[in-house]
């Protein structure tokens, strides 16, 4: 089943016609839904009737916001939900300016009264501490394009000039844009991705969304807007409240914290204490909104205020919806009491559903319970929302994966996505490369960077990377041939040799390396095929505990590490002997991998020598197994320098008696 479907099943449709019926009657000005509980605010303001303009949900702080509106986008996808975050990271007071933030914001902006589909923004008290440009000023900044229509190209780039904007070669981040013949390349600040303009004439043919590294089109809008680049300066703007008009409904958690809390950053504005760092924007506090403006604002619009758990207001008021829930309990792994637990469930009447968002681990789930005999029916979900919840008037558990298996649940807004992204040789790195610097082309061997120019090629004018060569020979690189350069990276202190264009010296020390890696192949291939006709052991198939261990993982296993560990299994359980590197960048679980396959091998009755390089790491690696593993019948030691000699002696007599199934040590 969808979360959709189970969506639709908790909004029944006396639930849905009580929300509807609330919200047409015009008198009620503050309205209530008492009662929720986990992730249940989300299941309902999901299926919020529709407004002329959206729903601004407030949550209490930035955490309990990202898994709100993570929840949503979970529910309803992304098209109809935004988040409008701080626009300063950690802390305005701070003044350091989180320019992804910022995009966010600027989308909200745009999209409150251009995006008919925006159904919910959702935010919290620091965001809307901050002003926010006028309604009147972003349409003054702002530029509307559609494909199909005419427009002057030269025009709008000097408009573009005139908004702030940066004329470059390529762009790489908001407030830039580029002129390529007939393509006008542009980083808005109202969205997470550049757009690509192409021009036939004064018509303009396509709009695109594109990559910045990969340069790759994304997809094809019709009609973009691009905003000032300036149009962060609020020092003549006003609330997020004001901005939003007359009719807009608040959905609100905690009215009295949101006040407090707004009230207590206005009074940290004007304190002379409060310390702005050196680097950053020097006029934070300026742009704190006139709080008791905001407070007068807030009073005067029709607001929701949403309670998790019951409230002492009485039942049958008109303004008021009663639910009744209560949280998923906490069963810590704990699978005595989880049967206990949903067998009671079962036995009163309710339906039990299990949300996440991988399908192996519900069927690690199922193999739990049928390898225990326990007789337990549920759901599964594709999906999973943060926190689960029992609904007691429609006599359902909807419980996340997450929670039964104590694993860490983490949340993703969309300027995540603005932060990442890294390539060996960059637009962004190209733009930091000095002159002089040493650069490498696949086809002509090592240069020196000469710097970016433009020049004409075929009557249009393109950007070419210069570089430099014995005896000052010179070559233009295409800037769309980026795949064929490299920085050189080499011993450091000592400088490259320049190759000569045209010698063969480049192109004979490719063949001597080709030569050289084809002895190693072949080296390598005989190697494995001696490997292929020894025979190994076969791991059994994956049990119940090894299930467990899989599942109760604290993170959420990412692909490439469920990749891993599936083929690690798979090699564990052929008889061929295995041979296998993990390879990932530090904190990406890769002693995860190895903690699952030693598990597997003490299961079998096996032993596994753990190598690591430092003490340091042994001790490290010892702790880390054993926190892993203490809940399972699996001994584990470490050997190293630092351990007494009485120790290591006893130890060493441990591993020969089979006393001990994993040994982490140095090469002592």
């Amino acid at each position: 089943m969808d979360i959709k479907e189970l969506c639709e099943i908790i909004n029944s449709k006396a639930r849905t016609d009580a929300l509807k019926a609330m919200l047409a009657d015009k008198k009620n000005k503050v309205m209530s839904i008492d009662g929720l509980a986990g992730s249940m605010p989300a299941m309902i303001f999901s299926r919020l009737p529709k407004r002329k303009s959206p729903y601004l949900i407030i949550a209490n702080d930035l955490d309990e916001a990202g898994y709100l509106y993570h929840d949503l986008c979970q529910i309803n996808g992304e098209e109809n939900i935004l988040i409008f975050p701080s626009g300063y990271k950690r802390d305005i007071k701070y003044g350091q300016i989180d320019a992804p933030s910022e995009i966010l914001r600027t989308e909200v902006l745009n999209s409150w009264y251009a995006n008919p589909h925006l159904n919910c923004v959702v935010t919290y008290p620091e965001a809307l501490a901050e002003m926010v440009s006028s309604r009147e000023s972003i349409e003054k900044s702002t530029i509307n394009l559609t494909a199909g229509t005419e427009i002057d190209m030269t025009a709008t780039a000097k408009s573009l000039l005139e908004f702030g904007f940066q004329e470059v070669d390529y762009v790489y981040e908001p407030g830039q844009f580029a002129l390529r013949g007939s393509i006008l390349d542009v980083f808005s600040f109202s969205f997470e991705l550049p757009y690509r303009i192409d021009f036939f004439g004064d018509e303009i043919e396509s709009i695109r969304t594109f990559n910045v590294e990969t340069q790759l089109s994304v997809e094809n809008v019709s009609t973009i807007s691009i905003i000032n680049s300036n149009v962060a300066d609020t020092s003549s703007g006003t609330s997020f409240l004001d901005y939003i008009g007359d009719d807009s409904v608040l959905v609100c958690h905690d009215s009295t914290w949101l006040l407090q809390r707004i009230k207590a950053i206005g009074e940290e504005s004007i304190s002379e204490s409060v310390v702005i760092a050196e680097e950053g924007d020097k006029d934070a506090m300026k742009k704190i909104i006139d709080c008791d403006a905001f407070m007068k604002r807030f009073a005067s619009m029709r607001r929701i205020d949403y309670h998790l758990g019951e409230t002492d207001k009485q039942k049958g008021n008109t303004s008021s919806i009663s639910l009744h829930s209560s949280p998923q309990g906490i069963y810590h792994k704990n699978f005595d009491l989880i049967s206990s637990s949903f067998h009671k469930f079962i036995t009163d009447g309710y339906k039990i559903y299990i949300l996440s968002d991988s399908e192996k681990q519900t069927q690690r789930l199922h193999v739990i319970f049928e390898d225990r005999k326990d007789d337990i029916v549920f759901t599964p979900i594709l999906h999973t929302l943060h926190e689960g919840f029992v609904d007691d008037d429609l006599k359902i558990c909807v419980f996340t994966d997450h929670q039964i298996f104590d694993r860490f649940h983490k949340y993703n807004l969309k300027s995540d996505r603005a932060r990442s992204g890294k390539l060996a040789f960059s637009l962004k790195e190209l733009n930091q490369i000095e002159i002089g610097d040493y650069i490498v082309h696949v086809d002509h061997g090592i240069g020196k960077f000469g710097g970016l120019l433009r020049t004409d090629v075929n009557g249009k004018m393109q950007e070419m990377i210069k570089l430099i060569y014995q005896n000052n020979d010179i070559i233009f690189v295409s800037i769309h041939a980026l795949h064929k350069l490299a920085k050189y990276r080499g011993k450091e202190g000592v400088e490259p040799r320049i190759n000569k264009l045209g010698s063969g010296a480049w192109s004979r020390m490719k063949e001597r390396t080709k030569s050289k890696l084809k002895d190693i192949a072949r080296d390598l291939i005989k190697l494995y095929a001696t490997r292929k006709e020894e025979k190994g052991f076969a791991f059994s198939p994956d049990g119940y505990m090894q299930q467990e261990l899989e599942a109760s993982f604290i993170y959420e296993d990412t692909p490439d590490q469920l990749k891993a560990t599936n083929e690690v299994n798979s090699d564990m359980e052929s008889a061929k002997p295995m041979d296998r590197l993990i390879c990932g960048d530090v904190g990406f679980g890769k002693t995860e991998v190895a903690i699952r396959a030693a598990f597997k091998a003490a299961i079998d009755g096996k032993q596994t020598a753990v190598l690591v390089p430092t003490t340091v790491l042994a001790y490290q690696h010892f702790n880390t197994f054993r926190d892993r593993l203490k809940d399972f019948p699996v001994r584990i030691e470490y050997l190293s320098r630092a351990r007494k000699a009485k120790d290591v002696k006893q130890i060493v007599a441990d591993i020969a008696d089979g006393k001990i199934d994993i040994i982490i040590g140095t090469h002592k």
